[in-house]
């Protein structure tokens, strides 16, 4: 399964802001959207992920409060990315290792999508239950030895 199974079933709506716009304005987005990250552009180039760990960090450091600080100063300037093609064990295997919640696909210089560990483990339990169905309906198609030795 590749990433871009996820994207086509996910969708592709993108919320982003820039660098220099407030962090309450980012926070605000974040609430009112329901979502747990923005990706940050500039000039139309990926500059960064902000994700409610990064805000609550900021939060702690400006002692509990919000206050005048910009997207810039909370955001991950070295987000982790991967492409529509990467492999979902190898999505898996780099959000376990960096302790990622979401990862923003792209394509050369171009942003596609942003996944989430939730997605990731949506796509993972979906594909072992249609398996397990698979195995289920193979199981009972499965003949008996008295019909096979009839056959014979």
């Amino acid at each position: 399964m590749k990433v871009s199974d996820i994207l086509r079933v996910k969708g592709t709506t993108l919320y982003t802001v820039t660098p220099s716009q407030p962090l309450s304005e980012a926070v605000d987005i974040m609430s009112s959207k329901d979502i747990g990250s923005l990706v940050v552009m500039e000039h139309g180039d990926l500059v960064g992920m902000l994700t409610f760990r990064e805000v609550i960090l900021a939060i702690v450091k400006n002692g509990g409060e919000i206050g005048g600080s910009t997207v810039r100063a909370a955001m991950d300037d070295h987000p982790m990315t991967c492409t529509s093609e990467t492999d979902m064990d190898e999505v898996r295997r780099m959000m376990l290792d960096r302790h990622a919640r979401y990862m923003p696909v792209m394509d050369k210089r171009m942003l596609m999508g942003v996944i989430s560990l939730y997605d990731v483990a949506k796509a993972v339990v979906d594909s072992q239950n249609f398996e397990n169905q698979m195995l289920k309906a193979y199981i009972r198609d499965w003949p008996s030895e008295e019909h096979t030795e009839q056959k014979a």
